[in-house]
């Protein structure tokens, strides 16, 4: 039966191996392996099951009409025999416990499998060895849906569900309505390197966190069916094949709309573009419309409310890094501006139009290693592109640094420059503006000084063709920040590159022209300053490229 992406109340997706196939009176018939193949892997088949929702550690916790082989056969892979013979027995106990009303053959059945039923025999099954230790269900002979999904079964399990484990009558903060209160709240699932597979987003166990004498999540006052609905919505939403979930770095971000809207669907592959998520054409078209201040007409209502949260592991809770409400229309516009804030001549053909944030974020750390990547990083990031609001000023800094280490001012450094400046510009009112290209009209004297540098490494190119190192590699650092220690020097070691160089009188000129609104050299540049050396060099390098391809062309 087709089974829906988000579980009915009180039910979860569970990795499920085997189904023990019974006859209505209780005899084991035969074994069914449910396990799927991926790739050269088998896996466990994902089935929805019943679930209370708790956090399974050391106790013994039993669960409706599925189980490990330990509480389904009182058999498993452990030495603590007298541990799985207990959890057999409280299995049998917790089966007649919520089911004995319910007049279902199916159920009767499984009352008679656990009352003839011989732990001992276990062994004897085909495949025990792979059976041990998983998940199995139940199936009555000649029937194709299990046991836990009849209808009956089903209805029955969800009210029960909302009785377990609740506290007295409160006020639930979601529905505003009375109800009595759940005590935990469901694990949620696909939030990488959290202490448990299953951690809370909502959580309370110190004592300096409680209030008027409350406990747990009684703090929190929920209805058993609000907290249901709120972590089976989000553990559908982090399920690692959902196209609403990109990761960067460690943060997760989802992603929804009130009502359908294309952007819902490949929102993660504006922030994260793959090169396996198969046509981007569609993506293509709407981020050149939104980069040109428009949004396109089939994304529908742009006042369909949009909802962007991001979350980070803490130990065994979840960390909320980001909220933000917003509007199909609104995102479609600060995704535009972000992207036209990135815009910058590029370096290399093959390079993407429009980087992602994974792009970006690799270029802040050490050798581009993703996992040094800053944890905070991603998240602030994402915030300034989704509330129109100045970058983090961390990035900047972190991408100056970075650069003066490597000695690398690349595209997407060039481009986080460039948006980070343009955006503080227009957020101070002030009236400037990094060019997209090449501008020969600037007179910021670090803009200068990045193209004066750029300059003099192409006179040392063009004297020393094939070198294998250039003043880049050896004074990049210090021009940008000390150029009164480093320029003169430079300057009087150019003369001898003119001399040697094929094209020197034409270098000789363009330094002149760049030196004209050079009165001195500072003896210290300010970042911000720093970052337009950065982008000065960037611009004046893709310039002798430029010219460089159209010689090329023209002979």
């Amino acid at each position: 039966m087709d089974e829906p992406s988000i579980p009915l109340l009180g039910f979860s997706w569970r990795p499920v191996s085997f189904a023990l196939v019974i006859d209505k009176k209780g005899s084991l018939l035969q074994v069914q392996d449910l396990r799927e193949h991926s790739g050269r892997k088998v896996i466990a088949k994902s089935m929805i099951v019943p679930s209370l929702g708790r956090k399974k550690a050391s106790g013994i916790d039993p669960d409706f009409l599925w189980g490990t082989t330990g509480y389904v056969l009182g058999a498993d892979d452990s030495d603590k025999s007298q541990r799985t013979v207990a959890k057999f027995e409280k299995f049998k106990k917790f089966q007649h416990q919520v089911g004995s009303e319910i007049p279902d053959i199916g159920l009767m059945a499984v009352f008679k499998f656990l009352e003839i039923w011989n732990p001992g025999d276990a062994p004897k099954i085909g495949k025990w060895e792979e059976m041990k230790g998983t998940n199995i269900v139940f199936r009555i002979d000649g029937k194709h849906e299990y046991i836990h999904e009849s209808p009956l079964i089903r209805d029955f399990w969800s009210k029960y569900y909302l009785q377990d484990d609740v506290g007295e009558l409160g006020t639930c903060l979601i529905s505003e309505k009375e109800a009595p209160i759940a005590r935990l709240h469901p694990g949620i699932k696909g939030v990488d390197d959290t202490a448990t597979a299953e951690a809370a987003l909502v959580s309370f166990n110190e004592e300096s966190s409680r209030s008027y004498g409350k406990e747990q999540n009684f703090n929190a006052p929920m209805s058993k069916a609000a907290a249901f609905g709120y972590t089976a919505a989000l553990n559908h939403l982090l399920n690692r094949e959902n196209r609403q979930r990109v990761k960067i770095a460690d943060t997760i971000t989802v992603f929804w709309t009130e009502r359908e809207s294309p952007i819902e669907g490949f929102m993660g592959l504006i922030l994260d573009p793959r090169e396996d998520a198969g046509d981007l054409q569609p993506i293509r078209l709407f981020l050149e419309a939104v980069r040109d201040g428009k949004m396109p007409t089939e994304f529908g209502d742009p006042e369909i409310p949009f909802f962007i949260l991001g979350l980070a592991p803490n130990a065994a809770r979840i960390s909320v890094r980001f909220w933000h409400a917003s509007t199909v229309g609104n995102i479609g516009e600060k995704i535009g501006q972000h992207f036209r804030d990135l815009e910058i001549v590029k370096q290399f053909e093959n390079e993407p139009e429009f980087p992602g944030m994974w792009h970006l974020l690799r270029q802040t750390a050490v050798q581009k290693k993703t996992e040094k990547i800053h944890p905070l990083l991603a998240g602030v990031l994402m915030r300034s592109i989704l509330t129109g609001a100045a970058y983090p000023q961390s990035l900047f800094s972190i991408v100056i640094e970075r650069i003066r280490a490597d000695q690398d001012v690349n595209y997407f450094r060039a481009a986080m420059i460039k948006a980070s400046m343009n955006r503080k510009f227009r957020i101070n009112r002030i009236n400037k503006e990094v060019t997209m290209a090449l501008d020969q009209e600037s007179t910021n004297i670090g803009y200068r000084l990045g193209r004066l540098f750029a300059i003099l490494e192409k006179a040392q190119k063009d004297a020393i063709p094939g070198a294998n190192t250039t003043i880049r590699d050896r004074f990049y650092g210090s021009a940008s920040a000390t150029p009164s220690v480093v320029f003169p020097q430079l300057l009087r070691l150019t003369q001898h590159h003119l001399q040697k160089a094929e094209y020197g009188g034409r270098t000789d000129k363009m330094i002149e022209e760049v030196m004209q609104e050079i009165t001195q050299f500072p003896a210290h540049l300010p970042l911000d300053d720093q970052g337009l050396f950065a982008i000065g060099y960037y611009h004046q390098r893709h310039a002798f490229y430029i010219k460089a391809e159209n010689k090329k062309e023209g002979e």
